[in-house]
């Protein structure tokens, strides 16, 4: 510089650099998951959603910067199936932070667990978001300095491409002066670039050389700072990580102990399971989810062998046309034509050679009601702090999953004195919707205890399902803890209706031995009588899922 024109080609080289940096720096990324555009839906549809998501995303922009853009990933890294991470070469340099938080978690075996609960369920994964909240609150902290650094470099890194858009437009202006001056021959040397346009574009390299050492010191800076925060880190992951999975399991056991099922679960709005995931963390459904869950694995046991094995002992053979206990030298006769028309001829007069069997009767046809007590007693609670009315209600809830399973109706009756009752109706032919269920779990009526008010409702009950539709052999189920009598009428009302219907009676005196006696008015009623202690047993009501 000083006084010398240049030529443009010796402007040119040094310039050279800068040019490229100004005409293609590559695209910076501001979010660390690959993402497409229905994974943003997606997102934002949840997001929209979720006032747990919105409030933590408002309290941490308070304090940090770009969290929203944390949040989001952190959503897509659990919901998406395979997520994939962006190189850090990538990212803004802002949002490396961002980018080390994602990369910690995907690292963790625990993250893995994780997302066996939440890929492609939106609900689960703001869910694992919002349990992280705690540990993304200390990773930012830990990181905040990192955080600054980044900042300035991205701010450095701004004013280096500033510098090189100068360089390049300062070029562009000596071009055009080189150009003006071989026109009109103002120049002894084609190319000849006037001084002033000269120094102007040694400036503006000069200017883009200092931007430039200024950004990789900053970044220099910004990268040793995260390195020093990454293994907090990493620890802050792995537990939070740990954690989420734990609720995320926690909360779908609660599910599926409940019979609510992943396809209602995905129907179901996101703040409707959000209550519904609240109700059954609080209060008595939480403790039960655990017993409710054994009775209903127990009862889908029972159902299985049911299936499996022949009902009752075989004892020897006899004559009939019951096709499924033909014995099989019989069966072998339907390989023989000679003899089909002789297989066909005994079939019709009940003259097969069959399997006979003793022991259990078959199931009903009719409803399935399930009587439970709710007097005061049955908040006693047995060994294990089992509740009577927790034995109670989980037996019930397994009832109502096997009338289902069988096609039957189920209905639920609470009951306590005389003038305390409440009926829960379960129609085969419509889905039990979860919130009824949970209010035939909940409700508690309290006071003394009356077995002929909920029995005149349960014989009235199948008194109108078979004039309806003929169906009879219907089966209720008494779970009482307590003893009180019936009149002799009542009494000869209820044989009579016995006798015409042909329903079924079973008793349950739990934590009561007294009641289910000889003699006693609960072993009158019953045709089928047992006692239950243990309340932590739930195998003792086995044979029940096996003859109902």
């Amino acid at each position: 510089m000083g006084g010398t024109p240049s030529r443009l080609d010796e402007l040119a080289s040094p310039a050279g650099k800068w040019l490229g940096l100004s005409a293609a720096a590559p695209e910076r990324h501001t979010a660390a998951v690959v993402a497409d555009r229905f994974d943003r839906i997606t997102w934002r549809d949840t997001y929209e959603q979720s006032a747990g998501l919105r409030d933590l995303a408002e309290e941490l922009n308070e304090r940090h910067d770009h969290t929203t853009d944390l949040l989001t990933d952190v959503f897509l890294a659990a919901y998406k199936i395979r997520p994939r991470l962006r190189e850090r070469a990538e990212m803004d340099p802002s949002r490396l932070v961002n980018h080390q938080v994602i990369t910690s978690l995907e690292e963790s075996p625990e993250f893995a667990e994780l997302r066996r609960e939440t890929a492609g369920d939106p609900y689960a994964a703001a869910m694992a978001v919002l349990a992280h909240a705690a540990a993304l609150r200390r990773m930012l902290e830990r990181s905040r300095y990192a955080q600054e650094l980044a900042e300035q470099a991205k701010e450095a890194r701004q004013d280096t491409e500033d510098a090189a858009t100068a360089v390049s437009e300062a070029l562009q202006q000596a071009a055009a002066e080189a150009t003006r001056g071989d026109e009109t021959d103002e120049t002894d040397e084609p190319g000849t670039v006037p001084t002033p346009a000269a120094d102007a574009v040694h400036q503006a390299i000069k200017a883009a050389e200092a931007a430039g050492t200024a950004a990789r010191q900053a970044a220099q800076d910004a990268a040793q700072a995260l390195t020093a925060a990454v293994p907090g880190i990493r620890v802050a992951a792995r537990n939070a990580a740990a954690k989420a999975a734990e609720a995320a399991r926690g909360e779908a056991a609660l599910m599926r102990a409940w019979g609510v099922g992943p396809g209602e679960l995905e129907r179901m709005p996101f703040d409707q399971r959000a209550r519904l995931a609240e109700r059954l963390r609080t209060g008595r459904l939480a403790q039960w989810a655990e017993l409710i869950g054994r009775f209903r694995q127990m009862a889908d046991g029972e159902r299985a062998r049911k299936v499996e094995n022949t009902v009752g002992e075989l004892v020897g053979v006899t004559l009939g046309n019951d096709l499924s206990r033909v014995i099989p030298s019989e069966l072998a006769n339907l390989g023989l034509p000679e003899l089909r028309a002789v297989f066909a001829a005994r079939y019709a007069a009940g003259e097969l050679m069959l399997y006979d069997s003793q022991g259990e009767q078959t199931t009903g046809q009719g409803a399935v009601i399930a009587c439970v007590d709710t007097s005061h007693s049955m908040y006693e609670a047995g060994p294990g702090g089992v509740t009577r009315e927790a034995w109670a209600k989980a037996c019930a809830l397994a009832l109502l999953d096997q009338a289902r399973h069988a096609g039957r109706d189920f209905v639920g009756i609470l009951f306590a004195a005389a003038d305390k009752i409440q009926v829960f109706r379960f129609p085969a032919d419509q889905p039990a919707g979860t919130a009824q269920v949970l209010d035939f779990a909940e409700t508690f009526l309290g006071g003394g205890t009356s077995y002929q008010r909920p029995l005149t409702v349960a014989r009235e009950l199948l008194a109108e399902e078979f004039d309806d539709a003929a169906r009879g052999r219907g089966d209720i189920v008494m779970l009482t803890d307590d003893e009180c009598d019936v009149t002799e009428e009542w009494m000869r009302g209820w044989n009579d209706a016995k006798h015409l219907l042909g329903f079924r009676v079973f008793g349950v005196a739990i934590g009561a031995p007294r009641a289910a006696e000889a003699g006693s008015v609960l072993e009158a009623l019953c045709d089928n009588l047992r006692c239950i202690e243990d309340l932590s047993d739930v195998h003792a009501a086995a044979d029940l899922f096996r003859v109902i």
